[in-house]
């Protein structure tokens, strides 16, 4: 056997090249497309007539990471709410730009709540549900004229639940006079896109600016998420946000989110992603944002805070002090995250590794800019702790998570300069 002539090549693909658009909210510009980062962004679940208890619910998950926040906006009151809330997070120093969320009577609340169409940030617009019949085109011009007159850029947000049917019916004609008709599947799949990329073109026929929109075709199966989104990318430049409609709960919504956004991700197909997952009850709404964000650390595509690296641990680690550990490491450097990314450019390349015991401990932990191995059944109780790749230290006793708690936060405030005027 012999070796490849060529080095072995790793990563994704170049990303598809796309048009840039630009979403504003005071100083805070975050740009979707082009060369800029694959974005994150959220959306609340909260009642957002209720101004105080959706802005606490965009404070975390701004603080979380969202870069994006997306606020239904479906009646009268929600809209007169939008100016408040973003009043509320003005007084929080929370700048994340907001996106509304319209459907069905858009046209109508973006026209009578000029200070709710300021307010946003930008606008999502499904096409399948802007109106019927001869409403239909007029509706959808009214917003359009809306997003010119204010400036804000356009997510054209087509979902396989409510396809416009006209679009639909006239597409299943054009399948009927083939020779060999498309399966129903293919039919849907050429909706979605049509539906998406006739509407962008008509919003710029209409005045809106080429950079100002976005895309998304939505579906909620895997396969077909990255079929729709594949042949989408082929036929437009327009930057692309990527997302199953409903992936579902705990790890099914998790494991649908990730394997259907990994393949597009690597293929170079997505510009700004939001994951849909289903809180469990009493669960935290954040938790999306973590993932979205994990999806992107873990791919190498971007750094949102410094990575923990643990063992999944076997028989020969019968303790759980690594696994507490572990979760204590974690949860601590992501709770720091929103000061420490202002205070310490560059701490979110840090790598860490705690290790249950000898067989890969010292190995991975000199890997890890700071590690820890930790003494496995039956092994000596001490843990040696590596730094930069050099055993710098052993701990023993019962304090060993208390201490290097305390190292971690050393070395951060030693190996990271902090920007001027910082407090450490």
């Amino acid at each position: 056997m012999t070796s490849s002539p060529f080095a072995i090549a790793s990563g994704p693909v170049a990303r598809r090249a796309s048009r840039s658009a630009k979403i504003v909210y005071g100083k805070r510009e975050i740009i979707v497309g082009g060369s800029a980062p694959v974005v994150v962004q959220s959306m609340t679940n909260t009642d957002t007539a209720d101004a105080i208890g959706t802005a606490i619910q965009i404070k975390e998950l701004a603080r979380a990471g969202s870069e994006l926040v997306r606020i239904t906006v479906n009646n009268a009151e929600a809209a007169a709410a939008v100016p408040a809330i973003r009043e509320q997070l003005d007084r929080m120093d929370i700048d994340v730009p907001l996106v509304g969320d319209f459907h069905y009577n858009g046209h109508t609340l973006l026209k009578d709540f000029p200070d709710c169409a300021r307010a946003l940030s930008k606008y999502r617009i499904n096409p399948g549900n802007v109106g019927q019949g001869a409403k239909r085109d007029t509706q959808f011009a009214q917003m359009i004229e809306m997003a010119c007159l204010y400036d804000k850029p356009v997510r054209i947000g087509v979902n396989w639940g409510s396809l416009d049917q006209a679009l639909l019916a006239r597409i299943m004609d054009e399948n009927a006079q083939r020779a060999a008709p498309w399966s129903a599947q293919s039919v849907m799949y050429e909706a979605l896109i049509t539906s998406a990329i006739e509407n962008a073109v008509r919003a710029e026929e209409l005045g809106l600016a080429g950079d100002k929109i976005i895309l998304s075709c939505k579906v909620s199966g895997v396969q077909d998420l990255i079929a729709v989104y594949r042949e989408l990318a082929k036929r437009c430049d327009y930057p692309l946000h990527l997302g199953l409609t409903e992936a579902g709960m705990g790890s099914k919504g998790i494991v649908a989110s990730t394997a259907a956004l990994s393949v597009l991700l690597q293929e170079g197909i997505g510009d700004t992603i939001r994951i849909s997952l289903t809180p469990e009850p009493g669960g935290d709404r954040c938790k999306e944002v973590v993932v979205g964000q994990e999806i992107l650390q873990t791919m190498g595509l971007r750094k949102f805070t410094p990575m923990v690296i643990a063992c999944p641990g076997c028989g020969r680690t019968t303790s759980t002090v690594f696994q507490q550990l572990a979760d204590d490491i974690q949860t601590f450097l992501r709770d720091q995250m929103p000061v420490w990314k202002k205070q310490y450019p560059g701490v979110e390349n840090m790598n860490v590794a705690v290790m249950g015991c000898i067989v890969n401990g010292p190995g991975e932990s000199k890997h890890a800019n700071i590690g820890i191995s930790l003494p496995g059944t039956g092994e000596s109780p001490a843990a040696p702790v590596f730094i930069d790749g050099a055993k710098a230290m052993t701990l023993r006793g019962d304090n060993i998570a208390e201490e290097f708690h305390a190292i971690v936060l050393d070395y951060v405030k030693a190996n990271y300069t902090p920007v001027h005027g910082a407090v450490s």
